[in-house]
């Protein structure tokens, strides 16, 4: 559709256009993140101001025009980045305060390597689904399993896949979460419908992902604790805090808010407050290293180097480069969405969805370019939903459809990908590095696969009009993974 400008006309964005920032983008960040080890800001901002180019020199673009596509896609995520400051200080506040040491104290005391990581994923289901938000379940008892977990011998990178499969399978469930009351909005079905469709997909997924962590665990069973170790973590938190079960109020609460809808950046807020307050009349913490805590975090000097890593976190300025990386990458997704290049991708991966199973492939394929090149899950299920609604109801498919469809991919690949807003944010609150925790969240892998097969195989698929529907042909799948090729 072309658009009058004052000198020039807009044309019609294709998939080359879109392709052009897209490959620079993949090679740079190989590049980047594989050869030289460093962040990957720069080749995102950098693709970010190459499509801009493609934009305004093959398109005809105003510059004025894309910043304020930019503008309005940073606007959109500037929340996420304040709760992103605000659980900074919320994690100084709560190791400063004992919140944190207390949990891992209780926890080393009471886990055992063997169930470690399915117990993880049903505490942090859990937590998800009362909260409804897996950003508030990584920040409360999320760090605290990563001390246990270290205290126990498990690889960092493994709990932090229990821990996030079992976040986004709570958030994904929950009817407080944000995406999953978003979805049925944009593919125009039910809530509780659209819940009760998920658990189609999420129930066998869960299974699978327990299982899997069931037998990781047994493998770790056999690794036994050194007793030495353990011994030594506790004795070194015991005196450094004031170990006491009362600490557990300030999470409690906190969780509480989160559950009665207060809003994310008071309760947080509320939460690292209410750690101030503990820590200057139970650990006897002065005002100015509370206040020092919370901007740049605690520092431990315990002289036990595992206690001293696990508390030596936390504070608002640990979450400046992640909010930095958040804003690159919706600077690319702002000018990829405003310039019809996003649109151009998702018609280009719908061209070729000829039978059910291919239209939800491509749903599927859609939400997680959107989640890698627009960097935020929001705009995941916005912009999919958007392109594949009303081609859901001609290809005579239940809303529901869409709406599952909408998170397999879009919440549930959100934290796979360093950039997105949610990946960034799981980086930065658990402190992993990118990428080595993604092949160990099994929850999130599965769940999009076995929605895939569903769409081929045509189960629990609904349909509007039963008696029109067609057996579902299982070749179509090799046509459409060699299409993909082409």
């Amino acid at each position: 559709m072309k658009k009058e400008t004052t000198s020039k006309v807009i044309k019609e964005t294709k998939f080359i256009h879109a392709l052009i920032p897209l490959v620079f983008l993949i090679i740079s960040l190989g590049y980047t993140i594989r050869c030289t080890e460093a962040s990957p800001h720069i080749p995102i901002i950098i693709s970010g101001m190459l499509a801009a180019c493609v934009a305004m020199f093959a398109l005809n673009y105003e510059w004025s025009t894309i910043l304020e596509g930019i503008l309005e896609t940073i606007k959109s995520s500037m929340e996420a980045a304040l709760i992103l400051l605000i659980i900074g200080m919320v994690v100084g506040s709560w190791i400063i305060s004992g919140v944190v040491p207390t949990m891992i104290f209780y926890g080393l005391k009471i886990m055992d390597p063997s169930i470690f990581l399915p117990a993880t994923v049903l505490l942090s289901l859990i937590a998800a689904i009362a909260t409804g938000s897996s950003w508030s379940t990584a920040a409360t008892i999320g760090i605290a399993l990563m001390g246990v977990g270290a205290g126990l011998g498990i690889p960092a990178p493994i709990t932090v896949g229990a821990i996030i499969s079992g976040a986004y399978m709570g958030d994904k469930l929950s009817p407080l979460s944000d995406t999953t009351n978003l979805a049925p909005a944009m593919a125009g079905s039910n809530l509780f419908d659209h819940i009760k469709s998920m658990l189609a997909t999420t129930i066998p997924a869960f299974i699978i992902t327990m299982i899997i962590f069931t037998f990781m665990g047994m493998k770790y069973s056999e690794i036994e604790v050194d007793a030495s170790v353990l011994d030594s973590i506790l004795s070194t938190l015991t005196s450094e805090f004031t170990i006491t079960p009362i600490l557990f109020i300030v999470p409690i609460i906190t969780i509480g808010l989160v559950v009665k809808k207060v809003p994310a950046i008071p309760g947080l807020l509320f939460g690292s407050i209410m750690g101030g307050v503990v820590a200057v009349f139970v650990q006897k913490v002065s005002l100015r290293d509370f206040v020092t805590a919370l901007q740049v975090g605690y520092v431990s000097n315990s002289g036990n180097q595992m206690v001293d890593d696990l508390l030596t976190r936390g504070g608002m300025n640990s979450m400046v480069s992640t909010v930095a990386l958040i804003i690159c990458s919706l600077f690319l997704g702002g000018v990829m969405e405003r310039t019809g290049m996003l649109n151009a991708i998702a018609m280009k991966i719908m061209s070729i969805a000829n039978s059910t199973g291919s239209l939800i492939l491509s749903t599927l394929l859609t939400a997680f370019a959107v989640n890698m090149l627009a960097a935020e899950q929001y705009l995941s299920i916005v912009i999919t939903g958007r392109i594949f609604k009303d081609v859901y109801r001609e290809r005579n498919l239940d809303p529901v459809t869409l709406s599952r469809a909408l998170e397999d991919s879009g919440t549930m690949t959100s934290p796979l990908i360093p950039w997105n807003t949610c990946g960034a944010y799981m980086i930065a609150t658990l402190g992993i590095a990118p990428w080595v925790y993604v092949p160990y969240c099994f929850m999130n892998l599965i769940s999009p696969v076995i929605s895939c097969i569903y769409g081929y195989t045509g189960f629990t698929i609904k349909y509007l009009d039963k008696d029109t529907v067609k057996k579902p042909n299982i070749k179509h799948i090799f046509a459409t993974l060699i299409s993909f090729t082409k």
